[in-house]
């Protein structure tokens, strides 16, 4: 059936409607407006399906959406992220969180999938890595009503594990893992990657100074893509560079110092910072939103229930969350609630699961895992949102303390 290109405009000016007003309700009903776009993509699938028309293979499309999105949402986190040395110590708890966490389960769920599906451990690592990373891509949207000290550690903490997760990924694709020459040509990327990523913020940042053209955001947004995807091909964690260039540009009194001070003033750095960011707000919006609906059309509900789906869905959800509670009371100490709920997996994990060659597939594993980690771990999310409420934070006078209550963000 020929669908005209009005109807296709409609739909599409729709969908960014819809997705809005998900990102409202969100805001009162701390439902993560993810999980909404899921449940629309899911509602598309099985009403277009009533109607008849043919269901559509949009899994390259998702990987397209993914990639772009996650280049955006990085993006978009570093613009957030301010560095001083009063934050070193909250740097230093959530890159330890995010690779001790990471680390441990990715070694229990391997072992776990080594168990179910009877494989070699360096297989279902494979496997084990995408389901072990926290989503970005879910979880900074989502956090906009938190302190200020609890969502800069999440922040992070979701960076760096989309960083860690991406490294270890393209690290098990090797050959020969075990083996020195591949531990040392690793390695040798990543130092590479850090030079490249210096190098390559700078000079953008020298482009967005002094560059006469008008359109030049989005020409910078192509070189990033650029550079990633080049990095993403010849195997180096080209996502630094992109994290990188985001703390350069929003930090740049902390980084430009001496000859290098002179790349811009700190006036026109404010200009540019500002509209940096509202763009890439803009843009990671809508990436995000098709890529979810899109994602969502991709999943059958039928594997929900499906006992080779929920049995080992639910040991690995409850995997994560024993270690997550684990490292957060035994290492940092604090205040445990939302935060041992707020691991969703998403973007990444998607996109790194139809990154897996053909050569390290497991036939018998079945997608409806990895579809019931994403789905439910999101749900915990919700609920963890959804109960926790602020406490009033204290404005100190001469002789006493007012109360104030930490209402949401506008």
């Amino acid at each position: 059936m020929q669908v005209s290109a009005h109807i296709v405009i409609i739909l599409l000016s729709s969908i960014v409607i819809l997705s809005y007003l998900f990102s409202i309700i969100s805001r009162f009903t701390k439902i993560p407006s993810v999980l909404l776009l899921l449940g629309t993509g899911i509602g598309i699938k099985y009403l277009s399906g009533f109607y008849g028309y043919v269901e559509q293979d949009v899994a390259k499309l998702v990987r397209i959406l993914g990639t772009v999105g996650l280049i955006m949402i990085i993006l978009e986190a570093a613009l957030d992220l301010t560095i001083s040395r009063s934050k070193v110590t909250l740097i230093r708890q959530s890159l330890l969180l995010s690779g001790f966490t990471f680390l441990l389960s990715c070694l229990s769920i391997g072992w776990l999938l080594t168990w179910w599906l009877q494989q070699p451990l360096r297989v279902t690592l494979i496997y084990a890595i995408p389901m072990s990373i926290i989503s970005s891509a879910i979880l900074i949207p989502s956090t906009s009503h938190l302190g200020e000290h609890k969502k800069e550690f999440l922040v992070y903490e979701s960076s760096f594990s989309d960083i860690i997760g991406i490294l270890a990924f393209n690290y098990m694709l090797m050959d020969n893992v075990l083996s020195a020459r591949s531990f040392l040509a690793f390695g040798g990327n990543l130092f590479l990657a850090v030079i490249i990523s210096v190098v390559a913020s700078l000079l953008l940042l020298y482009f967005l100074t002094k560059t006469t053209v008008k359109i030049k955001f989005f020409l910078m947004f192509a070189i990033l893509a650029l550079v990633y995807c080049l990095g993403d091909i010849i195997k180096i964690p080209s996502l630094l560079i992109i994290l990188v260039f985001g703390l350069v540009l929003n930090n740049s009194s902390f980084f430009l110092r001496g000859k290098f001070k002179k790349l811009a003033s700190a006036e026109y750095m404010n200009d540019i910072l500002g509209l940096m960011k509202s763009i890439t707000a803009e843009t990671s919006f809508l990436i995000r939103t098709f890529f979810f609906i899109l994602f969502g059309y991709t999943i059958s509900l039928e594997v929900f229930i499906l006992p080779e789906v929920i049995l080992p869905g639910t040991l690995i959800i409850l995997l994560l969350l024993a270690l997550r509670f684990v490292y957060l009371r035994l290492f940092l100490k604090s205040n445990l609630f939302p935060e041992v709920f707020l691991m969703p997996r998403g973007l990444v994990t998607v996109l790194l699961f139809y990154s897996i060659p053909a050569s390290k597939t497991l036939s018998n594993f079945n997608v409806g895992i990895l579809f019931f980690v994403i789905v439910n771990t999101s749900l915990m999310m919700m609920l963890g949102l959804m109960f926790h409420k602020e406490k009033p934070a204290l404005i100190e006078f001469p002789d006493k303390q007012v109360e104030t209550l930490n209402l949401p963000e506008e």
